[in-house]
């Protein structure tokens, strides 16, 4: 029994150092869509992160007329469930008119959430179980409620207080006792990256949102959110992420430090609490063959990377290697990149340790000038990805997010060559290469 035991750790070694993406099935994106990004409670703070998670799901199967009994199983990310109800994902799947056997998973790593729904949904169909899973996450921070810690009694003599679910559950480390803001003042003082940049950084975000929309980049990604009117008024329809057009670069640079006295850090450099969704449908690429389905990209490495709990602002620059080298690439062959602007540090300092330049990074924009909803920001950024590469036309490109814990997650993707929103114009290029003017 020794010996077998030994030839078993042997294969195992043997079998984790060769095995890729391209060792099990092809995993494809047919279809993308997300929700506008609300600020917070700004104008999708009456709906539910399950209603907005469904208004995700249906869009997406639409976009591609997929009946929903092609869905197979079913991966969304929510990290502020309190309040909710009984598996999320559940509702929100249900919501959108998938079949009742549809088998449904809420995922919670955090701000990697909407990834790692992502990755266990491509794995599930590498591995043969599935051949179709919608796959993504939602969040509605306006929406998280307050809670009373059971511990406290109600026979106690003396106040109770209430606990913010948003803060404690999902902006707070309980390990270190600090709040995520406080984590990245620690990344910006141990990397040396300076207000000015930072700042300098977030105007840059903003300015490429807006331009983003403006050009109409982004249109393709959203479904608009209808809500219904007061009384003796038409609905209210919310087509636009909302964050981005809050912005004055001026009174950004005159903000005051939020996490630590004569810090570098404030509400203009860091992302906005938010209310969004979004989902991707995968499949295996012989079902799309078979189904006649548009392929977006093929999902070709993921990774996944952890260090101390108070580190997680550069856990991208650990993840993204591993993506890389599942997908049998170089930090070379890839051409864009997307990395979760939680704080403008976070991808100032995983630029820095990447060696990349910031003309290769959230080329629409990011979390500091879209929102980050926490949930669905890591399938959000994968969309985005999406339509820089289709935009560009590139070919691959990388994704990653941090988490709070310590960890990230991160993705490779290799847009297929039919996948193509726009054909470039002067007017574009010169547009595309003032922003990427952030020294």
């Amino acid at each position: 029994m020794a010996g077998r035991g030994a030839g078993w750790r042997r294969f195992a070694r043997s079998a984790s150092s060769n095995f890729s993406a391209s060792s099990f099935g092809d995993v494809v994106i047919v279809a993308a869509k997300r929700t506008p990004i609300g600020s917070f409670h700004g104008s999708l703070a009456s709906v539910s992160a399950t209603r907005l998670g469904s208004l995700a799901i249906a869009a997406a199967l639409e976009s591609v007329q997929m009946q929903a009994d092609q869905v197979q199983e079913v991966y969304m990310g929510n990290v502020l469930s309190a309040g909710l109800g009984q598996a999320p994902a559940r509702q929100a799947a249900l919501g959108a008119g998938l079949s009742s056997s549809t088998i449904c998973t809420t995922i919670n790593k955090v701000c990697a959430s909407g990834m790692k729904a992502v990755m266990l949904g491509a794995q599930s169909i590498m591995l043969g179980i599935n051949q179709v899973v919608c796959v993504g996450g939602m969040e509605s921070m306006s929406n998280a409620p307050f809670f009373l810690p059971a511990s406290t009694s109600l026979k106690t003599l003396g106040h109770l207080q209430l606990k913010s679910s948003m803060l404690y559950d999902g902006l707070w480390d309980p390990t270190k006792d600090m709040s995520m803001g406080s984590c990245a003042e620690l990344c910006a003082e141990e990397m040396k990256i300076s207000r000015g940049a930072q700042d300098d950084h977030a105007i840059a975000s903003y300015e490429r949102a807006a331009q983003a929309q403006a050009l109409g980049i982004t249109k393709a990604e959203i479904v608009p959110v209808t809500l219904e009117g007061r009384k003796g008024q038409g609905p209210t329809i919310v087509s636009q992420d909302e964050e981005c057009h809050k912005f004055d670069p001026e009174k950004l640079r005159k903000l005051r430090p939020v996490f630590k006295e004569n810090g570098t850090i404030t509400a203009g450099n860091s992302s906005s609490i938010s209310d969004g969704a979004a989902v991707l449908l995968l499949t295996s690429a012989a079902y799309a063959e078979q189904q006649d389905l548009p392929i977006m990209a093929r999902i070709c490495g993921l990774g996944d990377a952890a260090q101390s709990p108070e580190k997680y602002p550069t856990s991208p620059a650990l993840a993204i290697p591993q993506a890389l080298k599942h997908a049998g690439l170089s930090k070379n062959d890839i051409s864009l990149f997307e990395i979760n602007e939680a704080f403008s540090v976070v991808d100032l300092a995983n630029g820095q340790l990447l060696g990349l330049g910031q003309e290769q990074i959230n080329i629409h924009g990011g979390a500091v000038s879209l929102g980050h909803p926490i949930g669905a920001s890591g399938a959000r950024i994968i969309i985005s990805l999406l339509t820089g590469l289709a935009n560009q036309d590139q070919k691959f490109g990388a994704a990653s997010v941090c988490n709070g814990g310590g960890g990230a997650s991160a993705i490779v993707l290799e847009r297929d060559p039919s996948y193509r929103l726009y054909k470039h114009t002067s007017d574009q290029s010169k547009t595309t290469s003032k922003l990427d003017d952030t020294k």
